[in-house]
């Protein structure tokens, strides 16, 4: 009965809808912080719709209308939900600004202070190439939330592994290699079935997919400072 309830209210929505009123955005919280940084871009054309944007690890329930639209690195194995591939994020290793950068080499790298995340959110992006590098040992400074590495690094704590649209955007940090080809994320754009078609939903996923096209340099590193891949 409940699923039932939540399926006439998604399709009640869906009947009476204009391209007003507010739209539920979630994502992780370097994404968000991506988004937020360009938000009157995204409004653009949209200025009868409110958007509110949450930071996540959590998958927000989308039948339970707990979010609109959310942006993830994963898809769930749902046949209700709609997706769609934003882009490709690339990752680097950053440092604070002005530090010599070290010899491209795993060896150089392995010997330097280095943060990351705690076991937990070992499967975050770059967390796996980081343990490798370090032999099975542990970074000395450890996290659970990507602006706290990002803050991290930037206070010179140790190098971090960090999405490229987040490190070259900060004039705190600056790249201590190239982009790491083994490391990389999509980002999708994940909506229920039910309410893609919402004229309000819709104006937001298209404004989205724009965002990402126009966006593609920064997501793809290719903005930053061309240094030696790591060998």
């Amino acid at each position: 009965m409940e699923r039932a309830a939540e399926s006439l209210q998604r399709r009640s929505a869906r009947l009476g809808d204009t391209v007003h009123g507010t739209v539920r955005l979630s994502a992780g919280e370097a994404m968000a912080a991506f988004i937020a940084g360009r938000l009157p871009r995204l409004r653009r054309n949209l200025q009868c719709i409110e958007i509110e944007l949450t930071a996540s690890h959590m998958l927000a329930n989308l039948s339970r209308r707990e979010a609109d639209l959310l942006i993830r690195e994963q898809v769930p194995e749902l046949a209700s939900i709609v997706t769609r591939r934003l882009g490709r994020a690339a990752y680097a290793v950053y440092g604070l600004a002005g530090m010599e950068p070290p010899r491209p080499s795993r060896e150089a790298l392995r010997g330097l202070a280095w943060a990351g995340f705690d076991d937990d959110h070992n499967y975050m992006p770059g967390q796996g190439w980081l343990l490798e590098l370090l032999a099975g040992a542990r970074p000395a400074v450890r996290v659970n939330n990507w602006l706290v590495l990002q803050e991290a690094a930037r206070a010179g704590a140790g190098l971090a592994v960090l999405p490229c649209y987040l490190g070259d955007a900060d004039t705190g940090l600056q790249r201590m290699s190239g982009i790491l080809p083994e490391i990389n994320a999509d980002q999708w754009l994940l909506v229920h079935r039910d309410l893609r078609d919402l004229p309000r939903v819709r104006a937001v996923m298209d404004s989205l997919v724009r965002l990402f096209q126009e966006e593609r340099a920064a997501l793809e590193g290719l903005r930053g400072e061309a240094r030696s891949p790591v060998s």
